[in-house]
């Protein structure tokens, strides 16, 4: 693990061609806004180096929700559309599971997702979705 990017309660990196984003604990009722949305894409950008990648994203113990502008602003952003391949979520909890189910079909519908409870199968996800992506482009 290298290129570790550290931004408040987030964390970001690549390794074997996923892209890894941890978000931890943070304040129950914290908002998301788009001013971090945009640094996140900007980081993400940068890990990606260009190149599409699945994103596993970590949410166990993760707090707060996305406003309207920021969950529009993630579904939207011509370089995640270009750089997502699919996502994996991994989850310890329902309320978090809503609401990825909800930002997905409401927001972000056309990635391929899975919702996880562990790691190792998140992982496992990824790496099937990263070999068929380029085996078949």
């Amino acid at each position: 693990m290298k290129d570790v990017i550290r931004i408040g309660n987030s964390k970001f990196w690549t390794d074997n061609g996923i892209l890894y984003c941890e978000f931890k604990r943070g304040e129950f009722n914290y908002n998301l806004e788009t001013e971090e949305i945009e640094v996140f894409v900007k980081v993400i950008d940068k890990l990606c180096k260009g190149k599409p990648m699945p994103f596993l994203i970590d949410l166990r113990d993760a707090q707060g929700v996305l406003t309207r502008e920021s969950a529009s602003l993630l579904a939207n952003s011509p370089i995640l559309n270009k750089l997502r391949i699919s996502e994996a979520y991994v989850i310890n909890s329902m309320r978090v599971r809503l609401v990825i189910t909800s930002y997905k079909r409401i927001y972000e519908p056309a990635t391929p997702f899975v919702v996880f409870d562990n790691i190792e199968s998140a992982k496992e996800y990824c790496l099937q979705a990263k070999n068929d992506f380029y085996k078949n482009n």
